[in-house]
């Protein structure tokens, strides 16, 4: 067997065809499902290239052959309204004769430091294996939960006082809805111009906006669907406030002697069940996003705990499967405006423990304390449990975004 002469170098423009290829062979995409989505070849080339131009693309070559590959885009999210840069890890993949030499695990381990290196404290992916990433040191923090109504369940017409327009989807009507939606909603993808494309690059020709409009003419909200066989498929609907929820609503009950039924999907914790007149719906709950704290210091310098009359302090110990600057004794500081710092402890001893996994879905509020240390995620003092209660908000993140 030949000698492998395996070097890590960043992924460049130049390298843009080895690097489609080794991502349609991981992920088993071939040209005839991209085909049928109207995708040439050199049109799935160009849509590459942006990746390339603004993502940070790191790879294992066996010479000049690009074997294995991780990018991490730029991207923003709010957590408890703040923006944080977040990096969001895609493209992860390896040639099968290359697999089990650790490639994958030292090209994460230098994606995150990156990621330090340019603030981006937090981490989201969609997981291709769950327990893979878990090993690494993300953990779930969104759900996804696909809907199923019948046409005779639909809810009846409520009266609004704005009213419902279908638009072109990449419209800044669309934009702008999202916009005012992501800035005051927790977990939510800031898009700019490479997020968009993201957003939209699998969905099918025939995707059609419908906006909600305020009687100021304001966008509040909107709907992404296709119809298809009778099928009304939503694949996001988004809305500032009740009113705009319920004049989306009455824009779908208005295809009722067009559809058998309505199929789509909802990004937060909030059954849809509860809502309508005839409950007895199909839903399915799975997982969908998961995250990683990339510099526990970084991240809580920024994060908004709730305030208290006093300061609040706890001293822990933080594994990390990866990175040694979240590996060992730390104390954490809550002044009674809510700032918190994190500080390494070189002479305080503690018995309490938690993983990055769970400190992670902890913050963003997808697992509170309470229950991670019944499932023994988290080690430590009732009275610990009760401090980490009470400064931690209690929301579930929301994603819709896919890349």
């Amino acid at each position: 067997m030949r000698k492998k002469n395996l070097k890590m170098q960043k992924v460049q423009l130049s390298h843009l065809e080895q690097y489609s290829q080794l991502l349609r062979y991981v992920f088993q995409v071939t040209n005839n499902e991209l085909h049928k989505l109207g995708w040439g070849e050199k049109e799935i080339l160009h849509e590459k290239s942006p990746v390339l131009q603004q993502a940070d693309v790191l790879g294992w070559f066996d010479g000049e052959k690009l074997i294995s590959s991780v990018s991490t885009y730029p991207f923003e999210v709010r957590i408890f309204n703040q923006t944080y840069a977040m990096g969001g890890v895609t493209g992860v993949g390896t040639f099968p004769e290359y697999s089990s030499q650790g490639l994958m695990n030292k090209l994460l381990l230098q994606a995150l430091t990156n990621m330090r290196e340019k603030r981006q404290s937090i981490s989201y992916l969609y997981p291709y294996s769950i327990p893979y990433y878990r090993r690494k040191g993300w953990e779930i923090i969104s759900d996804k939960i696909v809907f199923e109504v019948q046409d005779y369940q639909l809810p009846k017409n409520k009266h609004v006082a704005g009213d419902v327009a279908r638009v072109d989807p990449e419209s800044e009507d669309v934009k702008t809805a999202y916009e005012r939606f992501s800035l005051q909603t927790h977990g939510a993808m800031l898009r700019k111009e490479l997020a968009w494309s993201e957003y939209w690059r699998w969905d099918p020709d025939d995707l059609t906006a419908a906006v909600y409009y305020g009687e100021d003419g304001q966008p509040e909200g909107y709907l992404l669907y296709w119809i298809e066989e009778e099928v009304f498929h939503v694949k996001d609907m988004i809305f500032i406030h009740e009113e705009a929820r319920s004049g989306l609503w009455n824009f779908i009950s208005a295809h009722f002697s067009m559809i058998s039924k309505v199929i789509g999907n909802i990004h937060t914790d909030e059954p849809l069940a509860f809502l309508l007149e005839d409950a007895d719906i199909k839903e399915t709950i799975s997982p969908y996003f998961m995250a990683r704290i990339v510099d526990i210091e970084q991240f809580v310098s920024k994060y908004p705990f709730k305030p208290a009359a006093r300061q609040r302090e706890w001293t822990f110990n933080l594994q990390d499967p990866l990175l040694s600057w979240n590996q060992g004794t730390f104390t954490l500081q809550i002044e009674p405006n809510g700032c918190g710092k994190v500080i390494r402890s070189h002479s305080r001893r503690s018995e309490d423990s938690i993983s990055i996994q769970s400190l992670t879905t902890m913050l963003l509020g997808y697992k509170r304390a309470e229950y991670l240390h019944k499932i023994g995620r988290i080690q430590c003092h009732p009275d610990t449990l009760d401090l980490l209660e009470d400064a931690i908000e209690q929301q579930t993140p929301y994603f819709s975004d896919f890349y």
